[in-house]
């Protein structure tokens, strides 16, 4: 996922991804189609990406999958950034408060996340990470960084009604541990410690800006998801691994975190906060239809009614963010 959420995206990641607010720059027509056009692109891969985790995972356990897919993500984000001679480093004062944000958004984060995807279904993944904007608005108003005007609580009480419309459609998945709704909490504690992450790392944003903070946060998670999970990785007998999970995994480090993130920040730049945001509806809603061809998960007529309900609540609180911005 994904997203994780991206993104968290989730996501995944990536904090203005959840920042509803702000002015949308004058960007030439053209550079707006293809920032458009890049951003659809985004919302298509993330939502694949939640259903072909969900494949890979039977062969490559949580842990060991991220271990592997990480650096891969890592190494992409420096090569696209280098590309562009982006390349940026924090002040040495700084360096404990990334550190710690890398733990959290990242190591923390994954933990909820990738595991929530192993023991839910895939389209639950992702409509309850979905959710991650409407805990960053609650957590930023507890901090006293946002005043969210009525129809900003309205969305925010729509998509957690939703939310619990989708984890109460759930059932017992034949042949995982535990029960789908084990699986739902986790993912709602993936969208809540993001969120944690996106409100914790205002500070340095507002300092460097979000793509510098997001790609030294991702380096040092990385580090820390190989470090954990380098004992199941050994145990894993790689060489009995199908194509199809190494394409998983290949697939969520370079195409959902690697590139998904730079079409996100070039979406924000070019079209601004809000419509950039608003593309992140697509990919529960992709999420679910992939899932449906593909792994067969037919979703109850309460989870549709909860994932109609979660999207309406998000923009109902996307635009009165945007509005009382």
């Amino acid at each position: 996922m994904i997203t994780r959420k991206g993104g968290s995206r989730k996501v995944p990641a990536v904090s203005e991804k959840y920042n509803g607010g702000g002015s949308t720059p004058a960007t030439p027509p053209f550079q707006a189609t293809s920032a458009d056009l890049g951003l659809l692109l985004m919302a298509l891969i993330w939502g694949i990406n939640f259903p072909l985790i969900k494949a890979s995972l039977p062969e490559l356990p949580p842990l060991a999958f991220n271990a592997l897919r990480f650096p891969l993500a890592a190494a992409t984000v420096l090569l696209i950034l280098k590309a562009k001679g982006r390349v940026r480093w924090p002040e040495a004062g700084d360096w404990p408060r990334v550190i710690g944000l890398g733990i959290v958004g990242n190591v923390v984060y994954q933990a909820f996340f990738i595991f929530g995807v192993d023991r839910t279904f895939a389209g639950n993944a992702s409509i309850l990470l979905a959710t991650t904007p409407v805990w960053t608005l609650v957590l930023s108003t507890a901090s006293g960084h946002e005043k969210p005007s009525l129809q900003v609580w309205g969305g925010i009480l729509a998509t957690l009604s939703g939310m619990s419309l989708v984890v109460l459609g759930g059932r017992l998945e034949v042949g995982v541990p535990g029960s789908v709704f084990s699986g739902d909490l986790l993912m709602i504690g993936a969208a809540v410690t993001w969120s944690i992450y996106t409100v914790g790392s205002r500070g340095l944003i507002q300092k460097y800006g979000s793509l510098p903070v997001t790609a030294w946060t991702l380096w040092i998670g990385s580090l820390g998801l190989v470090i954990v999970g380098t004992p199941t990785l050994l145990r894993t007998p790689l060489s009995e691994v199908s194509p199809l999970a190494w394409s998983g995994m290949v697939y969520a480090g370079v195409l959902a975190i690697g590139l998904a993130y730079i079409l996100w920040y070039r979406g924000v730049q070019r079209i601004g906060n809000s419509r950039t945001a608003a593309y992140s509806n697509l990919t529960p809603v992709i999420a679910l239809m992939v899932a449906w061809i593909w792994l067969e998960e037919v979703p109850s007529p309460l989870q549709v009614a909860g994932a109609a309900v979660v999207l309406v609540g998000l923009s109902l609180a996307r635009l009165g963010r945007e509005r009382g911005s």
